[in-house]
């Protein structure tokens, strides 16, 4: 899920689906594969080093990954991951 602000680096989309392993895999692994999908989206998530941008939040369902394992966060089958920025 997209916020209004990354939406035309989506297409327009609020919604993306993106293609994973059968056992969800981790939100890393989410995020290259959005880099594959839609470069310029992933790059206002990710810095030039590969970390969450400051004044992005994430989340599985209802959990803040910085308050999890950041990108290591699991993701089960199905997972919704939510993108929001920071004012």
């Amino acid at each position: 899920l997209l916020p209004g602000v990354l939406r035309p680096y989506a297409g327009g989309q609020a919604t993306l689906e993106v293609e994973l392993p059968a056992d969800g895999g981790t939100l890393g692994g989410l995020l290259d594969a959005l880099a594959a999908q839609a470069p310029a989206l992933e790059r206002r998530i990710r810095d030039e080093q590969g970390l969450l941008r400051r004044h992005v939040n994430v989340f599985v369902g209802s959990t803040n990954v910085r308050d999890a394992a950041l990108q290591d966060t699991a993701l089960g089958p199905g997972a919704t991951v939510s993108v929001w920025i920071a004012p």
